[in-house]
């Protein structure tokens, strides 16, 4: 190969390599996520998701509650971590399949982070603690899951502000994308996300239209 054509190639690999689009894979979990964590993307859930389903970045799920064919999907895309925020009684009544132990069978990992703000299920920073040790542990994709996103949305929410250091603002607006709700929940009450942070966030819209 001459040296003109071994510099012409270099150039295109070079330009190649810095045009829009053209990048690596956005990799958000693990010890070492790459990148600016990008917007959501709202998913159709086409009956395997309740209410919401959504993307962000190649490898985070978030979603309301997903059927059996949803999680055997899910598996058979490189998800290896379900996060459920469900409480034990929503779950006994309301989901007709043991979720745990299909989760199991299908070689993925089980992290049960139950909250519903109650004196039994609190939002607390301990499950923020929880729920970034499965983003960073997961050994591929993972599913954050409730019953219709909203507390996963807080969930995220808090997480990208305390371990993807996005500020205040950026983080709620890419959950309301999800499934927030803070603009039509809990007037002038503190929010999941808050509690989860514990501290209060001027940016929350307490139930303000």
């Amino acid at each position: 190969m001459t040296r003109i054509s071994f510099v012409t190639l270099a150039g295109v690999a070079l330009t190649f390599s810095l045009m829009p689009g053209v990048t690596s894979a956005q990799r958000l979990t693990g010890p070492n996520p790459s990148g600016d964590v990008p917007s959501p993307v709202v998913l159709d859930p086409k009956g395997q998701f309740q209410d919401k389903f959504a993307k962000v970045g190649d490898d985070v799920f978030i979603a309301g509650q997903p059927t059996e064919q949803a999680l055997r999907d899910l598996a058979a895309q490189g998800v290896k971590t379900v996060v459920n925020l469900r409480t034990p009684p929503e779950m006994a009544t309301r989901v007709p399949f043991d979720e745990k132990a299909l989760v199991e069978q299908l070689g993925m990992k089980y992290v049960y982070l139950p909250m519903r703000g109650n004196a039994e299920y609190p939002y607390s920073p301990d499950d923020l603690k929880d729920f970034g040790d499965a983003m960073k542990d997961t050994k591929g994709k993972l599913l954050l899951h409730c019953t219709v996103a909203w507390r996963a949305s807080h969930m995220w929410a808090a997480y990208l502000i305390k371990y993807r250091e996005l500020p205040v603002s950026t983080a709620l607006d890419q959950a309301r994308k999800i499934n927030l709700m803070d603009d039509m929940r809990m007037d002038g009450e503190r929010q999941p996300v808050e509690d989860l942070l514990g501290r209060s966030l001027a940016e929350i819209k307490h139930g303000k239209q």
